[in-house]
């Protein structure tokens, strides 16, 4: 493939989101391979000290880029860790042949340009079954379980546990610093959260009980949300979004890999069938709660990512900026 080619392609990869919209990817393309590498510089000690999180992104992007080649005709192997698990280079994406584009592939590479993560609350029209089997066959084919959410006991203990970690981390001032330091207020900017991205107003008043990050600090009285069951809770007409539960049976580098990219499948498939989706990552982000939610959920494995989904409203809010192709990406000559 020609440099224009792989520019194309990278520039779908990039459009992958990423914990904080941190982009944490720098890609290296040859001739027939593009190689993705973690980009330190763009951590997140205190969110995410192991970079479970970011690398899950990165597996995101490593998809999209394979979604990306598809849809130009072209079938591509994926190598992960091919320098192990101590290295930053996360993967390789290779292509090996050519092969003629199905209309679903189309369709899921479109779907790269329209998803975006939608904080705001979704209309009430619940997702259908057969969409949230086909998602859980998405996710089986990397190696990825995928869980919904459905029952009242799991649903209490789930926004518990969302919301004892929202707790913890406001009340963590490295954690505040490190949340703030990637708030963005220039609608130009390239990387981070758009604050106008981020619902305003007191969480006790929007039609949901399920408790989106408070990016905003400070500016809230209350972060307590109606959990399933309680008394106060949501009448039925309003948002009651789907929510799934993603996760492996393992818990390195490569499990987190194979769940970015049966994240970005997901994601892709639900954009195709008009489905966003919103992370509600919080009780993932600190061990303690983790773990409890393995607990609480008798779950067999390690849970990856918490995704709450549903139909948008017709303003689904501001799209986060993406860094330029030639700031990640850069060309190896023979």
């Amino acid at each position: 493939m020609e440099e224009q080619d792989w520019a194309q392609v990278v520039a779908a990869a990039v459009k992958a989101p990423s914990i904080h919209n941190t982009q944490p990817w720098r890609f290296t393309a040859s001739a027939d391979q593009v190689e993705l590498h973690f980009d330190h510089e763009r951590a997140l000690p205190v969110l995410d000290p192991s970079g479970r999180q970011q690398v899950i992104s990165c597996g995101i992007a490593v998809e999209f880029a394979v979604v990306a080649l598809a849809a130009r005709g072209l079938t591509a192997e994926v190598d992960l860790l091919p320098d192990g698990d101590a290295s930053d280079h996360l993967a390789t994406v290779r292509v090996t042949g050519a092969h003629e584009t199905s209309a679903d592939e189309r369709s899921l590479a479109d779907a790269i340009d329209r998803r975006h993560t939608v904080r705001a609350p979704f209309l009430p029209q619940a997702v259908p079954g057969d969409l949230v089997d086909a998602l859980q066959q998405e996710a089986a084919r990397f190696d990825t379980w995928c869980k919904p959410i459905t029952r009242s006991e799991e649903e209490v203990a789930t926004v518990f546990l969302i919301s004892r970690a929202e707790e913890m981390e406001q009340g963590d001032p490295a954690y505040v610093a490190e949340l703030q330091s990637w708030m963005r207020t220039d609608p130009g900017a390239v990387d981070g959260v758009p604050v106008e991205a981020v619902p305003s107003g007191d969480p006790r008043e929007r039609p949901s009980n399920w408790l989106i990050r408070d990016f905003v600090v400070g500016q809230r009285e209350s972060r307590e949300f109606r959990a399933a069951g309680d008394p106060d809770a949501p009448p039925p007409d309003v948002e009651r979004p789907t929510v799934l539960l993603m996760g492996t049976t393992g818990d390195d580098h490569t499990a987190w890999l194979q769940s970015g990219r049966a994240l970005a499948r997901v994601l892709l498939r639900a954009t195709a069938a008009g489905v966003a989706a919103s992370p509600l990552t919080q009780a993932l982000d600190w061990p303690d709660t983790r773990t409890r939610m393995q607990q609480r959920l008798s779950l067999i494995g390690y849970p990856q990512f918490l995704l709450r989904m549903g139909y948008p409203p017709s303003d689904p809010g501001a799209v986060s900026g993406r860094r330029p192709v030639e700031d990640v990406l850069r060309f190896e000559t023979a």
